[in-house]
């Protein structure tokens, strides 16, 4: 990211990151190598047991920011405009204690922020060199800036939905009965990969009984004539955000319970879809759901949150949970997924990637809703 306007936005974005410290009463916040890094600087590695840390000295403090990097690493860093950011470069070789350097960078701060991410090891680290200064997590400061995405970022989310989208739109020609769920999910992840994501970073093939576990993989079994089969698909394009749909699909004609209980999800998640705009809180949509399911009776088969946030990472804020006062601000995107789960039998589940919008919300995945018999 090194053209001006990609550079004015990082600029804009790291300002905001030391004001939102700043109001949040921290001094200075770290960030190693992951999504928040990305996120505020353009930066996509890491430097493995080296300590690699962005510094990020809260609004009003006279430090610049500063990026403490093993000189080894350095040369990563070329096409990030660190220059234009007005982010100090320091680097160190080993032997040296890069906890101290950075201990020197920080100004003698009397509150610090870790990044909700950063490994134990460097958490402990920056632990000794600051031995009496709390140490909080920089999740809260991040997610003001991350939840709210810019026009780029729902442009971004919106291609990988559309990406996704021609995926489960070929399932046809993967998805039948004689094959293991594990080579349909081959089929899947060289679809995703040819549709243009960067990996394939989860797919989820739940025939039978195993759609009623959420986070089921694949597996050797075979599937059936008559299986009900969740697809839960996703991953990141080259430029970080992550696509994540997911379809319910049948082997030959539903019986009259299948039929039954999927009206039912279909018409819960058209609901709390329904219920997105500004000023809803995430706790809303997903009573949305909830109340819905619950009125037929199958309340205790939806057995997770209704969505979570999505952007350079797959799970992110805000999420979509009963309990969660959050109100909702137009450029938010989270999914909408409430599932029913007969243990044991089948599950189903359907999920759509949507983005707050001034009057409603925006639907980034636009396959159609129904159960698709195969």
């Amino acid at each position: 990211m090194t053209d001006r306007v990609a550079t004015e936005l990082l600029a804009d974005r790291l300002r905001r990151a030391g004001e939102q410290a700043a109001e949040q009463g921290t001094d200075v916040l770290f960030l190693t190598p992951g999504t928040d890094l990305r996120y505020l600087t353009g930066f996509d590695g890491s430097s493995h047991e080296r300590l690699t840390c962005l510094v990020v000295p809260a609004a009003g403090h006279r430090a610049p920011p500063a990026l403490v990097v093993p000189a080894l690493e350095a040369p990563g860093f070329a096409d990030v405009p660190l220059d234009d950011l007005g982010i100090e470069l320091v680097t160190w070789v080993d032997g040296e204690d890069p906890y101290l350097l950075v201990s020197d960078l920080a100004g003698g701060p009397t509150r610090m922020a870790v990044d909700d991410d950063m490994q134990a090891r460097h958490v402990l680290g920056l632990r000794a060199a600051f031995p009496d200064v709390p140490q909080t997590l920089g999740g809260p400061i991040l997610r003001e800036l991350r939840m709210r995405k810019d026009p780029g970022e729902i442009a971004r989310l919106r291609a990988a939905g559309q990406a996704i989208d021609r995926v489960h739109a070929r399932m046809g020609e993967f998805l039948r009965a004689g094959r293991t769920e594990a080579e349909v999910g081959a089929d899947i992840t060289e679809a995703i990969l040819a549709e243009g994501h960067a990996e394939a970073a989860f797919v989820i093939v739940g025939s039978g009984p195993n759609g009623a576990s959420p986070h089921h993989d694949v597996s050797d079994r075979v599937i059936q004539e008559g299986d009900v089969v969740v697809i839960d698909i996703g991953g990141p394009l080259p430029d970080g955000y992550n696509s994540d749909c997911t379809r319910t699909y049948v082997i030959g004609e539903p019986g009259p319970e299948v039929k039954e209980t999927y009206a039912v999800l279909q018409q819960a998640q058209e609901a709390a879809v329904a219920a997105v705009r500004p000023g809803a809180t995430a706790a809303d949509i997903d009573r949305a759901a909830r109340e819905h399911i619950a009125a037929a009776g199958h309340g205790e088969h939806f057995i997770h949150r209704t969505g979570h946030g999505i952007g350079l990472d797959v799970h992110e804020e805000p999420y979509i949970v009963d309990g969660n006062d959050l109100v909702l601000h137009e450029g938010m995107a989270f999914s909408v997924e409430p599932g029913i789960y007969q243990a044991g039998k089948w599950g189903a589940r359907i999920e759509d990637i949507v983005v707050v919008t001034a009057d409603g919300a925006e639907r980034l995945n636009n396959n159609p809703h129904d159960l698709v018999v195969l």
